[in-house]
């Protein structure tokens, strides 16, 4: 077969076909056995050593992340491995059962927003209900549309962490500590995150393998995502979800989809800003609360009592100033991460599964934490916002975490940022990882709570 590129209108078709099947073989578009290189193994990679930056909440899934930038990787490859990684490293905040919001920004075109936001399911029974699991699906249209290596390539840091055992970091040992009780009650949350059968749970530095993830992730991997959704391997993870009272069906898994939009947008004077676009309304909330100094969450709590939910309404709802003095229940865990690349192409991301822990059950061998129905917990504030300047030469990507706080950190970020000041160290429990570039150089900064990193790549010589 020819390498020669397939022509534009073909792999247009093929990306369409893709959203449907998310993980057949797409040989037949690419015009040769595929589009992309491949990061590890024997092939050498397309793209010579690449700088950038990750900044993560976890220090281990950064790392992975800078590791795949270094070997040749793009942004999106980056942040697709840095979320496999996170599925290992933190499953309190990022299991594969839950799900997340993307922004991608692109030199010189409109910045763009992928949703994977948790889905309920519509199963007859089930006494913990959970969500399909939107993370892999995600992860797939990220890489499609934006990655250069193969998917397999970014899956493959998360199969050695899972193998090798991790060590157990800050935010995780706290997020187990804080359900400690419930976690351990359930047989299955016990046999991975305690010391042996006793009732003591593992702590920072503590070592943790997981035999049965790193099983499901190297499945994911041979059969390809969309077997997770239209194949074999759905029957599996519904039957053992179930089990764990997830309420799922095939059904739910297969009509789940990502959307993919163009980001929420405006211009302030010389800058120009892109927002995560609804249904993630944290971006809405950052941009009301950056546009007319509005209290992010309270923007969010009129923007849902609309119950409106595409980008269009979100635009002209940005523009009236709407703001509910009730503001937001309680709102549950997240995390986020930022990437940029040498060559401008920058990613946000956030991930969530509605509660953490999500049910505090696991899909049975499958090793996954099932994500909380939003029947029982309202909808985390996934927030992330990429600035630009062109003609000063700078650029912001950032994106947070903290529960009714996120949004607000991003909005209070960007507020600094076009004021030519520093960005504030932290906005309530809000939790802001950045990159903030200027001319040639860029500078990573993880969230001041000193639980995560940035990891920067250094320029081959």
């Amino acid at each position: 077969m020819s390498d020669r590129p397939a022509p534009r209108w073909a792999r247009r078709l093929c990306l369409l076909a893709s959203l449907s099947l998310l993980g057949s073989n797409l040989a037949a578009c690419s015009g040769g056995r595929s589009l992309k290189h491949h990061l590890f193994g024997h092939t050498t990679p397309a793209a010579k050593t690449n700088t950038g930056i990750v900044v993560a909440d976890e220090p281990q899934a950064a790392l992975i992340g800078r590791d795949v930038l270094a070997r040749g990787g793009n942004a999106a490859d980056a942040a697709t491995a840095t979320a496999f990684a996170l599925s290992v490293t933190l499953p309190s905040r990022a299991s594969l059962g839950g799900g997340g919001a993307c922004l991608v920004s692109r030199p010189g075109q409109p910045a763009e927003s992928i949703s994977f936001l948790p889905v309920d399911g519509t199963g007859p029974s089930g006494d913990r209900p959970a969500t399909v699991p939107m993370v892999a699906r995600g992860l797939f249209l990220l890489n499609l549309r934006y990655g250069s290596v193969q998917l397999g390539d970014t899956i493959d840091p998360a199969i050695t962490l899972g193998q090798q055992g991790i060590t157990v970091s800050r935010q995780l040992a706290e997020d187990i500590a804080a359900v400690q009780g419930p976690l351990l009650s359930n047989e299955g949350m016990k046999s991975l995150f305690s010391k042996g059968d006793s009732e003591v749970a593992v702590r920072e530095g503590d070592q943790l393998t997981q035999p049965r993830l790193t099983s499901f992730l190297s499945r994911l991997k041979l059969v390809g995502v969309g077997d997770l959704y239209t194949g074999a391997l759905s029957d599996v993870f519904v039957t053992q979800a179930n089990k764990a009272g997830a309420a799922l069906t095939r059904d739910d898994l297969r009509r789940s989809l990502p959307g993919e939009t163009s980001a929420l947008h405006f211009t302030s004077g010389p800058y120009q800003l892109n927002f995560l676009a609804p249904p993630a309304d944290g971006g809405l909330g950052s941009a009301v609360a950056f546009r007319q100094n509005l209290r992010a969450e309270n923007v969010v709590s009129a923007w849902r009592r609309t119950g409106r939910t595409t980008l269009q309404e979100g635009q002209i709802f940005m523009a009236s100033g709407q703001s509910d003095a009730t503001g937001l229940p309680p709102l549950p865990a997240s995390t986020s991460f930022v990437v940029r690349d040498g060559r401008g192409l920058s990613v946000a991301c956030t991930l969530t599964e509605n509660n953490l822990f999500g049910t505090g059950r696991l899909a049975g061998n499958t090793g996954v934490i099932l994500a909380g129905s939003s029947r029982y917990y309202p909808r985390p504030l996934l927030s992330a916002a990429i600035l630009d300047a062109p003609h000063k030469r700078m650029q912001a990507v950032l994106a947070a975490s903290g529960q009714n706080d996120a949004a607000q950190a991003v909005a209070d970020a960007l507020r600094q940022l076009t004021q030519g000041q520093d960005i504030p160290a932290a906005t309530g429990t809000g939790q802001l990882n950045s990159i903030i570039c200027s001319g040639n150089a860029c500078t990573g900064r993880a969230a001041p709570n000193g639980k995560g990193l940035s990891a920067q790549t250094t320029t081959a010589r």
